[in-house]
């Protein structure tokens, strides 16, 4: 059965009027999915009880299982591994902060770039991920923050999704043609409505993608996880950069900015004696100063994985990196470590059916 949520609303209402239903009708239920949040035909009130038991009939609405709901601890961290139509599974994370929600949505089941730290990468690839079951992510969590939507449901008064960070399990550019479907869906001013630049992708350097979307000129943010500033470094670290060494992902970056005059922010897992050395500091800012003042550095002590010895940095190795950059130019900011207690983290995210609990360090 089909996700009404992999439909397009052309898709949609040719499906609706090889039915011989009104014009009027795309638009009634397009309001019911993206903006009133509803989760089956039943809650379609307006609707013909016939047209609702059609719906029902011909599409799925959901088609995310939620089997384990996890919290952390201080209650700023929400897990849940989804189970998906065909057995395989997936985790999704919605982060608290003071005036912020972000869901950190997957994009595919496990992942192939292998980044040796991931616990994603560390499981493989299993499969892409659909348009509808990466825009299913994200409406899971805006009706658990949100549980009587309006209209007016992310203004004055109302809480609901602030930001959206395709950072989940996979590889975005992996899944280009669905990641961008989801979010053009989500974005869609008479939908959702979620504004792209509420949106960050992130990459670990796919070049033509990269190059391709800055061709698109969209106004999504773009992430780039970088990691190390040395060839030999990077490849053990992440083996794409065997494919797309510094050298033509920095021409793709250079590109990119020139062409969006966009921030470009780039990501840096701290593994202590690996590269957080002042070595690797230096290294980066020169690496990356050509860029400014469009570039940013967004650094984190690792996250631990059950498949990775690296250790964590310090907080003083972790000011001492990010005083490096600074002094030579380039903002940095050293992120916060949510949800290690339940392996929800940067880099933690792995389909596992006993959620083993994390090594804490």
């Amino acid at each position: 059965m089909i996700s009404v949520f992999d439909l397009t609303r052309a898709a949609f209402a040719a499906r609706l009027s090889e039915w011989g239903e009104p014009p009027f009708r795309t638009e009634q239920i397009w309001n019911w999915l993206y903006v009133r949040l509803a989760d089956s035909p039943a809650a379609m009130k307006n609707l013909p009880k016939p047209l609702r038991e059609k719906l029902a009939a011909e599409f799925s609405f959901n088609s995310l299982t939620p089997i384990v709901d996890l919290r952390s601890n201080d209650g700023g961290t929400h897990k849940i591994l989804f189970r998906l139509p065909d057995g395989r599974q997936i985790e999704s994370v919605l982060m608290r902060y003071d005036k912020r929600r972000t869901a950190c949505i997957s994009t595919q089941a496990g992942c192939a770039m292998g980044c040796v730290f991931c616990a994603t990468g560390q499981m493989g690839f299993d499969r892409h991920l659909t348009a509808g079951e990466i825009v299913e992510q994200v409406l899971w969590f805006e009706r658990a923050l949100a549980p009587h939507p309006s209209p007016k449901r992310r203004g004055a008064g109302g809480e609901g999704l602030t930001n959206v960070v395709l950072m989940g399990m996979g590889e975005p550019f992996h899944n280009y043609e669905a990641t961008m479907e989801a979010i053009g869906r989500l974005s869609d001013p008479q939908g959702f409505n979620f504004g792209e630049r509420r949106f960050t992708v992130s990459t670990v350097g796919l070049v033509p993608m990269i190059e391709r979307f800055a061709a698109e000129h969209r106004q999504i943010n773009l992430a780039v996880s970088l990691h190390a500033a040395t060839d030999d470094l990077r490849t053990e670290l992440l083996p794409v950069n065997k494919r797309y060494p510094l050298s033509v992902l920095m021409l793709a970056c250079h590109k990119y900015v020139e062409t969006t005059r966009r921030r470009l922010s780039f990501e840096w897992a701290l593994i202590q004696n690996v590269n957080d050395t002042p070595k690797q500091a230096h290294a980066l800012a020169k690496l990356i100063a050509p860029l400014r003042p469009l570039t940013h550095v967004n650094v984190i002590p690792l996250n631990p994985t059950q498949d990775y010895a690296g250790a964590t940095s310090t907080r003083e190795r972790a000011a001492a990196f990010k005083l490096s950059l600074e002094e030579a130019g380039i903002p940095c900011t050293i992120r916060v470590r949510r949800g290690i207690d339940i392996a929800a983290g940067c880099g933690q995210l792995r389909n596992r059916p006993a959620l083993e609990s994390p090594r804490l360090s």
